[in-house]
């Protein structure tokens, strides 16, 4: 089963309150992406570190997304476009089951898009372990851990755009 996750958006601004449902990608599309994003990566002329094939998936994220301001942007928009293919929204606070695909004008804040692309990367790659923090993430969210599942009620993660994420519900 994939993992899923809850992301409310407890911030004052236009996005305050919304409820946006992340899924992981199925292992071929988000190795398919990841290969992509490599390659994007090597065409931008990024020097890689000597060990990166044996950093395992967080290292590699953690470098590629560090050369992704690198690369050329229309290399990089894609890959942006897919990440967020892995969010809906939940319109209706009152009854969480409904959810669907974004449009224009359901994320209205750069911070909220910055928020969803984190927790994205975060669910695919495992940042989280026991103890551990996230090198994107100055504090790390017990509810981003990798454990989420279909078969259990996904849990909302809150965040503060002073970058402290916080338990909620």
């Amino acid at each position: 089963m994939r993992k899923e996750i809850d992301v409310t958006i407890t911030d004052e601004g236009r996005d305050e309150g919304k409820t946006f449902h992340i899924k992981e990608m199925a292992a071929t599309r988000a190795e398919k992406w990841a290969m992509r994003a490599l390659l994007a990566v090597a065409r931008s002329g990024v020097d890689l570190p000597d060990d990166f094939a044996s950093m395992g998936m967080q290292g590699i994220a953690i470098v590629g997304i560090r050369a992704i301001t690198k690369m050329a942007f229309e290399d990089a928009e894609p890959l942006l476009d897919e990440m967020m293919e892995c969010v809906t929204i939940k319109p209706d606070s009152r009854n969480a089951l409904i959810q669907r695909g974004l449009i224009d004008g359901d994320v209205e804040e750069i911070a909220t898009l910055i928020q969803l692309r984190q927790e994205v990367i975060n669910l695919h790659v495992g940042f989280f372990t026991a103890g551990g923090k996230s090198k994107l993430i100055s504090t790390p969210s017990p509810e981003s851990s990798s454990s989420n599942t279909e078969t259990s009620p996904a849990p909302s993660v809150r965040f503060s755009q002073r970058g402290k994420p916080r338990s909620g519900n």
